[in-house]
């Protein structure tokens, strides 16, 4: 008769799994709570210390180390020499092996360090010519309909299978490696080995374009605001809906006062704060920055959407609105439209780290943060900006910081109303700017990414009536910029601290 080891810390199914496998011929090893949870069910089952002729000792650190319990699982069955051993030693081969192991995540701590599981699966997963390993509660009803059906495992399920063990058994020594590592009094950002394990927790309709495939990863041992977000109705997400709404809700929850942001193709076209306090005042502004980009876009609010928002956004096409609530008669406007989706989500947690593909592999940095300590900025110009001026300055440079440069930011009262992303030079990025202020921003701010390398961008805000303006300083011909201003009257304010983004 076939013999199956089972040793889980999560019960979920393990009995169900033991009666069909005993209804089928098949005997059972087993130990601790993992035994006496089959046997309160009524099933024989052996104890492991029977085989190893050692009971659990050291705390139950150590309960089938043993070589009966291994050498019946690592046994080359097609090996002459391995089924002499087995016979002069008196040891069954075991052909399935059913682990899961300590959840080590929940509570990281030495105790959790999981030593016996790990070892009888990697066991099991290397001989999977021959043994069976199960890991995952969700995968019994595979073992289940081909022992039922067959009375064995097939030999593709025990490669499936087997796969499925050393994954999880790489992504287990990389939380405890991680962990470890953490305790240090002063652990590397960027190590010499970057340990990463992610668990696919979400499958996208496609990725970028329809013939891409896409899913959603999160590193194990990480929380994601993703996670215990509530989509209220429309279709499902897609892979551009998520990268768009992360940027439009990272950037929301940095501003105090109710603020919207409006984002398309990961740049905001939209970003304003109401002065009175009322999301819907901060949508309607946001809007008006870009009505035409807005169209189509991502809409992301740091208040409870009213019904007055919803009634206010429910004529503009807009693929996702996410907020931390939404009243029942907002969710009643916006759950009209059937291909809107409505997300509410707690604030996303800082990143540490960013993460980009190239070839062979990837480039990490730390991620960008924004530094809004004004001692560390310094007024280079004659004119010094107002204390409006300086508010709408840090308005600027928050949103600046996240478009994609060369970035250039027109804004005045709290509201964006020119955006320049992503041109090849910064002139450009402010010309855009201030076509599309059309003049609203006169007498506003600008914001710049990084420096000015030639006083023709700065004469080009100049033009649409900027009065102060906040860059990085540090080009070579920052005296020449520094003069334009000075004969523009406009403040100008060196940060030492740029902000590309690509």
């Amino acid at each position: 008769m076939p013999t199956a080891l089972l040793s889980v810390f999560d019960k979920t199914g393990i009995v169900e799994l033991a009666e069909v496998l005993t209804a089928t011929g098949w005997d059972i090893i087993s130990s601790g709570g993992t035994a006496n949870a089959l046997q309160d069910a009524g099933l024989s089952v052996t104890d492991a210390a029977d085989l190893t002729g050692f009971p659990a000792m050291l705390g139950h650190r150590v309960v089938t180390l043993h070589p009966n319990v291994h050498a019946g699982i690592l046994a080359d069955l097609d090996d002459a020499s391995h089924v002499a051993d087995l016979e002069a030693h008196n040891i069954s081969p075991i052909s399935l092996v059913v682990v899961n192991l300590y959840p080590f995540d929940s509570n990281p701590s030495i105790e959790l360090i999981d030593i016996g599981g790990p070892t009888l699966v990697r066991g099991a997963a290397k001989n999977h010519a021959h043994v069976a390993v199960v890991v995952r509660p969700n995968d019994y009803s595979r073992v289940i309909a081909e022992v039922q059906a067959n009375s064995a495992i097939s030999a593709a399920t025990r490669r499936d299978l087997a796969a499925i063990a050393f994954t999880e058994i790489a992504n287990y020594d990389i939380a405890i490696a991680k962990w470890i590592t953490a305790q240090d009094a002063a652990p590397e950002l960027l190590p010499e080995h970057l340990l990463i394990g992610a668990t696919r927790v979400q499958e996208l309709r496609y990725g970028e374009n329809p013939h891409q495939s896409g899913a959603r990863y999160r590193f194990d041992g990480e929380s994601s605001w993703w996670d215990s977000a509530v989509q209220h109705g429309g279709k499902e997400l897609s892979y551009l809906n998520l990268y768009d709404t992360e940027a439009a809700w990272r950037l929301v929850n940095q501003f105090a006062g109710a603020a919207c942001v409006i984002v398309k193709h990961a740049n905001p076209c939209g970003v304003a704060v109401s002065a009175q306090g009322l999301i819907a005042e901060a949508y309607s502004l946001a809007n008006a920055c870009d009505p035409v980009s807005a169209f189509g876009g991502i809409v992301a609010v740091n208040r409870n959407v009213t019904r007055a928002m919803a009634e206010a956004l429910a004529p503009v096409f807009t693929e996702v609105v996410v907020a931390p609530s939404f009243d029942a008669d907002a969710l009643d406007v916006l759950l009209a439209k059937k291909n809107l989706r409505v997300i509410s989500a707690a604030a996303p947690s800082a990143r540490k780290l960013d993460i980009r593909s190239i070839d062979g592999g990837f480039l990490v940095q730390n991620a960008d943060t924004v530094n809004f300590d004004r001692s560390t900025w310094k007024v280079v110009t004659k004119t010094q900006p107002t204390a409006e001026q300086w508010a709408d300055l840090s308005f600027a440079w928050q949103v600046c910081s996240i478009v994609s440069s060369n970035a250039i930011v027109f804004a005045k009262d709290q509201q964006a109303f020119g955006i320049g992303a992503g041109q090849q030079n910064r002139l450009d990025s402010a010309r855009i700017a201030a076509e599309r202020s059309a003049g609203r921003a006169h007498g506003g701010v600008c914001a710049s990414d990084a420096f000015f390398p030639f006083r023709d961008g700065l004469d080009a805000t100049a033009a649409a009536g900027i009065k102060a303006v906040i860059q990085p300083g540090g080009s070579v011909r920052d005296e020449e910029v520094i003069a334009a201003a000075n004969e523009h009257g406009i403040a100008m304010v060196f940060t030492s601290e740029r902000h590309f983004k690509h």
